[in-house]
């Protein structure tokens, strides 16, 4: 009886060593560019922080790094670089407050610029280009005129 004991106890021992030891592992380039890529460097204007080759940028690619190993998830990485850098490192701004206006106003302006060629087309009253023939005249010469010319031209 004790004998089965000890050796479940044994088993038991094994399998939370292996558990442990998976759950410890550190974390890939991959992880750390999955998080980076969502960031631009704080100091280098408009530069992810997964390309950037500054010395800040590898630190902070290391305190990424670090982070993941304490076991942060992506969001709390995230969340905490927006804390002490502001807004302006996430690589989409948020879709609230005034940053709502960056994923707006495009879609406005294509809509008002459309509105307004609709317009116009319909004031001019454009009609399609098939229908649409240009004649140019020619202008008329008076004959005395041209009786004229020729005898300069004779005359040379």
């Amino acid at each position: 009886m004790w004998r089965r004991t000890w050796i479940t106890a044994g088993a038991l021992l094994l399998v939370l060593a292996l558990v442990t030891t998976a759950a410890a592992q550190e974390p890939t380039a991959d992880d750390v560019n999955r998080i980076a890529k969502k960031l631009y460097c704080p100091v280098c204007p408009n530069t992810p922080l997964d390309v950037c080759e500054t010395q800040a940028c590898e630190d902070w690619r290391e305190q990424i790094r670090d982070m993941l190993a304490e076991g942060y998830d992506d969001q709390a990485i995230i969340d905490y670089f927006v804390a002490q850098y502001g807004v302006r490192v996430l690589a989409s701004p948020p879709r609230r407050g005034f940053t709502a206006l960056v994923w707006v106003l495009p879609f406005v302006g294509l809509l008002a610029g459309g509105w307004l060629l609709v317009g116009v087309f319909r004031r001019r009253g454009v009609t399609s280009a098939s229908s649409t023939v240009w004649h140019e005249e020619l202008p008329t010469v008076p004959p005395e005129y041209l009786a004229r010319l020729e005898d300069d031209v004779r005359k040379g």
